[in-house]
């Protein structure tokens, strides 16, 4: 036991646990504080999004076109319903994957700092946003969105073959990259899909990108998501449907199914996102309540 948090990734694990234990202390303070009920429609939104999330697709997108056409969440609220939300299924994958699959411990670690960094700046800026703001930024990151995920079906986002680690001048870029990527997930942009592009650029392998962006994202979920609880930026009981619903779906995807074919998939993702930006932001330009 002593042996392993010794090692880089031991080291990591077990600051991954002391993140956690701090998140779930302050996100039950303000879940005790609400009367949440979750809905089957809630529950199944974040069962059905961290199914596909773990299996690389991304949870923001999907979750923010559900939200957007159902009328789940008040524009302004939902990138902090994303990051409070999400937060819980995406360190079980963490945990999971980091151990799974082989990666530069000193690059994952580095990559992690530089999102954990880049989400901090960015929540502090995009919890205080009004309304149109919100909803203007999130319309355009949505369009990015279904761009990455498009240039991803075609082929862009890495292959099989490449190194397992960043060294030089490409660690410099996948750093910059991951910390530009960390302040955009405060907007309702997913990491996964640009950051599996990031590291194919520079080239890694597409595996190697599984750990990266998973051990991002929950080392910077929980960051980002104090400031949105501290602000009651966020919707209570559709965050806490996301999580119940989606640890289990985490555990399924990957224990049990591992893999499956979801380029389909991957495509209806592009069409419904699109369709979701149009509508954000022309709510962001049509709507006379900006508040």
């Amino acid at each position: 036991m002593l042996s392993m948090l010794t090692t880089p990734l031991g080291a990591l694990l077990t600051a991954l646990g002391g993140v956690t234990a701090f998140y779930l202390a302050m996100w039950w303070t303000s879940v005790t504080k609400s009367t949440p009920k979750e809905s089957a429609v809630e529950l199944g939104t974040g069962f059905v999004t961290n199914f596909f999330d773990t299996l690389g697709i991304g949870s923001f997108a999907p979750t923010t076109a559900v939200f957007k056409f159902l009328k789940i969440v008040p524009d302004q609220l939902i990138p902090g319903t994303l990051n409070v939300g999400h937060t819980l299924p995406t360190i079980t994958q963490a945990f999971i994957y980091t151990t799974a699959i082989e990666v530069d411990p000193q690059t994952l670690i580095l990559m992690i700092v530089a999102a954990v960094a880049g989400s901090w700046l960015g929540a502090g800026v995009v919890a205080g946003w009004p309304k149109r703001n919100i909803q203007i930024g999130m319309g355009f990151a949505l369009l990015v969105a279904a761009s990455l995920f498009a240039w991803s079906n075609l082929g862009g986002g890495g292959s099989t073959v490449g190194t397992t680690g960043l060294v030089g001048t490409k660690l410099a870029l996948g750093l910059a990259g991951n910390f530009v990527l960390g302040a955009l997930m405060t907007l309702g942009i997913g990491l996964y899909a640009p950051c599996m592009i990031l590291v194919g650029l520079l080239g890694m392998n597409a595996a190697a990108a599984f750990p990266i962006m998973m051990g991002s994202c929950a080392f910077l979920m929980p960051i980002s998501s104090a400031k949105f609880v501290e602000r009651s930026a966020y919707a209570p009981r559709q965050a806490l449907a996301l999580a119940l619903g989606g640890i289990p779906a985490v555990l399924i995807a990957a224990l049990i199914v591992k893999s499956m074919d979801v380029k389909t998939m991957k495509w209806l993702v592009v069409v419904v996102v699109l369709i979701a930006a149009v509508m954000m932001l022309r709510s962001a330009f049509t709507e006379t309540d900006k508040k």
